[in-house]
């Protein structure tokens, strides 16, 4: 059942991150401006953070393996549109549907949490974690080659119909579980601000990864451009190559998970957020011999995949301890928090690129993760870490 969830959880979260090599490409098909080019990536990570807050809670009502099928087969229909889409208005509004649908595997992820026992439970969510992690990683050099060879429609068109085959076997293996009554929707959602204003551990732990998260997805909306560019020229099969051995990084997740069971995260949050700056400084060390320059991508790549592997579980561990009759809802804030700081990475990435270059990308994606670590130092002089 973990390796299912695992599955499972890679394949729908990697419906975010196909477009994140093809920014380009679409860009260019759909008449999209240089500088507006971040809003694919964009569009897609506003409308997961909306379903995070207003179709996640829910979990926590409704019965989990019905809602999980029927968001599948939304992000399905919305994949389909993607594929068809002529002009930018409709691929964004298509992205923005992807991100919602996709939020079902944050309804996954706590599933997992409820069947596993306290004392493994941060290596179980460890395990699936870094299923929806490899997805991610996976999603960026897998929609690069069957662009390469297919062009970038056959990307969305492909994702559309293997996610019709998931929910196929998700309705026929997950056991079905339905939650104790709890209130209803309208008081679920009122009830989402009380969670976040009495839970500084959840609101710790979102300030560390939106700052992370933020210079993640500055980092891989602007990657792919500066790889194309005129310094390095990759092609869609290089820039694949590339994002493929960055999935290296989702080794850190499952170690996380282990070191949160044993009771160091927060030394282990510290690791995760340094990486997360030593990834920014090595493009800006880049000289001006080209194969230097790839390998110092290459390592920051692996090295900002490790810090945001390792710092997402870290922050999942800390919260799922916090009650299972609202787990669903603290891992809603959870993500939408995080989720509005990658948004706004993508967007301000765009900008930055078009406007400043690869050099002023990195210096922002560093000075994100700078804040993040500003903030973990603050935690030194907390009586009850876990308490905020």
């Amino acid at each position: 059942m973990v390796r299912l969830l695992a599955v499972a959880a890679g394949m729908i979260v990697a419906n975010l991150y196909y477009a994140q090599t093809l920014v380009g490409p679409i860009s260019a098909s759909t008449g999209l401006s240089p500088g507006a080019a971040g809003l694919v990536v964009t569009l897609t990570q506003l409308g997961y953070c909306l379903g995070l807050l207003f179709i996640v809670p829910l979990g926590d009502r409704l019965e989990n393996r019905r809602m999980i099928v029927t968001g599948i087969a939304f992000t399905s229909a919305a994949l389909a549109a993607a594929a068809l889409a002529q002009s930018a208005l409709v691929f964004l509004l298509a992205a923005l549907c992807i991100g919602l649908g996709a939020v079902v595997a944050q309804v996954l992820v706590p599933f997992a949490a409820h069947l596993a026992p306290q004392a493994s439970r941060g290596e179980i969510v460890g395990k699936v974690v870094s299923g929806l992690l490899l997805g991610i990683m996976l999603a960026r050099p897998l929609a690069s080659l069957v662009a390469g060879y297919a062009g970038w429609h056959a990307v969305f068109a492909g994702a559309a119909v293997a996610l019709v085959g998931l929910a196929l076997v998700l309705h026929h293996k997950l056991p079905q579980r339905l939650p104790v009554a709890g209130p209803a929707y309208p008081q679920l959602i009122k009830s989402l601000w009380h969670l976040f204003a009495t839970t500084p551990v959840l609101r710790r732990r979102a300030a560390y990864h939106a700052a992370l998260f933020g210079a993640f997805s500055l980092f891989w909306t602007t990657a792919p451009l500066y790889l194309q560019g005129p310094g390095l020229h990759l092609s869609q099969t290089g820039i694949a190559v590339f994002a493929l051995v960055g999935m290296a990084g989702a080794v850190a997740s499952p170690v996380a998970g282990r070191l949160a069971d044993a009771g160091h995260t927060r030394i282990a949050t510290g690791v995760a957020l340094s990486l997360g700056t030593v990834s920014f400084v090595l493009p800006m060390l880049a000289p001006a011999s080209r194969p230097v320059s790839l390998a110092l991508m290459v390592a920051a790549s692996i090295l900002l995949d490790m810090g945001v592997a390792a710092n997402l579980v870290l922050g999942q561990r800390a919260i799922y301890t916090l009650g299972a009759e609202v787990r669903s809802r603290l891992n809603g804030i959870y993500f939408a928090l995080f989720f509005a700081g990658g948004a706004a990475g993508s967007s301000i990435g765009g900008w930055i690129y078009a406007t400043h270059g690869a050099t002023g990308a990195m210096a922002v994606g560093m000075a994100l993760c700078a804040l993040g670590q500003a903030y973990w130092v603050t935690e030194r002089g907390t009586a009850n870490p876990r308490a905020a």
